[in-house]
């Protein structure tokens, strides 16, 4: 089922394409956390530590494949907007091809590297083995993630967000009784809860790719013609490329930020790798809502539909801000119970210095409910390089000043919980301003792309 975001209510078709997205990447989710919660429950403080530095790194080398294929959807959201089913084609061959390579090389190089994690990381050594037996099995996972998110992005470009949830959720329910399973049952520690996620991740990553090819003409149409030409994988890499910049750039400053925080210890570890998850989980809806208005905007510029991009703007923004809102005081107000369901209530110090973290950037989700408003907005405009600036200004803040407070013994750690909404709140101002001051360039721009497709199509003739 493909739905035409070009057409009918504004907000009902932005929320009705959005919740499944929403509730997949939950679920997704789910993959990480189950391996928090079990691990730090039955394994204790150390299992947890490793589990959640090795969740860090992960989000890390999986953004990277994340933003060359978000990338690659919104030119795909573009094309089918335009009904241009012969550049969907020629895009669909030249992505596939660019991110195939790129997780065979991102595969390679996390095998190569794996000792030199310690270092980079400063992971303690009472810690380092088991998160070295745990990322030695969930390496094996990077060809899964580059199915499930290339076939996902497919389809939500052309309006499907329902089949990405449905396989989402047989293999986060699959991980969960595995995760079970392995650690308790077979008593494999923090390598059975990597080995129980893998299995989910191929599980979901393999189906939806068949699903796909069966369902979608223009994927098994590449086959009459598998012929790339340069061009199109330069259109390709302009939009993928700096997405994946964006993306992994702002991954990396979070594992920065990690190497600053294991140098604090187990504890303090600990903590952060349980208050990871609960803000993942918090503020993953607003995040995938930033998702789904991208495709929505992609849609509405590639159908030059301005008054469609301006009504879903005012919609998109007013209902980021009150989820935001109700999310950030309910996690301050539950704060405890919420770290009490990843520690053991006895590791009194771990579960202090959680709620400390939650109470201060709980408390500002709205910063960064608006900076994925702006990244969806610019990457569906053909301004990725826009995302790229404020994810530099966003990240770069936040480790300067983690770094800078931290050092000061009066701050200590929670000068590394309080750089996280200043940075937000810096990128949201810069981003809202060239919006003010750009917005007639940036919605007039779709113009271009039309004269673009036109005279490839010319000089092919």
């Amino acid at each position: 089922m493909h739905q035409d975001l070009t057409q009918g209510s504004v907000m009902r078709s932005m929320l009705v394409f959005a919740v499944p997205m929403i509730l997949g990447n939950l679920l997704q989710q789910c993959y990480n956390i189950a391996d928090t919660l079990i691990v730090g429950q039955f394994l204790g403080k150390n299992a947890l530590a490793a589990v959640g530095s090795s969740f860090s790194l992960m989000t890390f080398l999986t953004s990277i494949l994340l933003g060359l294929c978000m990338g690659s959807g919104a030119l795909f959201s573009i094309r089918f907007g335009q009904r241009d089913e012969t550049g969907l084609r020629e895009s669909i061959r030249a992505s596939f091809v660019l991110i195939a390579a790129a997780a065979l090389l991102l595969c390679v190089t996390a095998f190569a590297c794996l000792d030199f994690i310690r270092v980079f990381l400063r992971v303690p050594a009472e810690v380092w083995a088991l998160m070295r037996e745990y990322l030695f099995v969930i390496f094996w996972g990077i060809a899964a993630t580059f199915l499930y998110n290339y076939f996902a992005s497919l389809l939500r470009a052309l309006g499907n967000s329902v089949v990405p949830l449905m396989f989402l959720a047989v293999s986060a329910m699959l991980n969960i009784i595995l995760d079970l399973w392995f650690v308790l049952g077979l008593e494999r520690g923090a390598a059975g809860a990597a080995e129980a996620t893998v299995i989910a991740q191929y599980i979901s990553g393999i189906g939806i790719a068949l699903y796909a090819w069966a369902r979608c003409p223009q994927l098994r149409d590449i086959r009459k013609n598998f012929q790339i030409r340069w061009g199109c994988v330069r259109e390709i890499a302009g939009f993928s490329v700096l997405t994946c910049v964006q993306q992994s750039v702002m991954n990396l400053g979070i594992l920065m930020v990690q190497g600053l925080v294991n140098s604090f210890g187990p504890t303090v570890m600990a903590a952060f790798a349980a208050t990871v998850k609960i803000d993942a989980f918090a503020y993953m809806p607003v995040q995938d809502f930033g998702n789904a208005f991208s495709t929505f905007i992609a849609q509405n510029y590639g159908a030059k539909k301005d008054d469609r991009i301006r009504a879903g703007l005012k919609g998109a923004v007013a209902t980021s801000i009150v989820f935001c809102l109700a999310v950030s005081a309910l996690v301050w107000v539950f704060a405890r119970p919420l770290m009490a369901l990843f520690v053991d209530a006895q590791e009194t110090e771990v579960i202090l210095e959680g709620i400390r973290y939650l109470h201060i950037e709980g408390a500002f989700y709205c910063g960064i409910g608006c900076l994925f408003l702006l990244y969806g907005l610019y990457r569906a405009l053909g301004k990725p390089g826009m995302s790229v600036v404020l994810t530099i200004i966003s990240l770069g803040t936040r480790v300067a000043l983690a770094y800078t407070l931290s050092a000061v013994p009066s701050i200590g750690v929670t000068g590394i919980w309080w750089s996280v909404p200043i940075g937000w709140a810096l990128a949201d101002m810069v981003g809202i301003l060239y919006y003010i001051v750009r917005r007639k360039q940036l919605l007039t721009g779709g113009n271009q792309v039309q004269i673009q497709i036109k005279f490839r199509r010319y000089i092919t003739e």
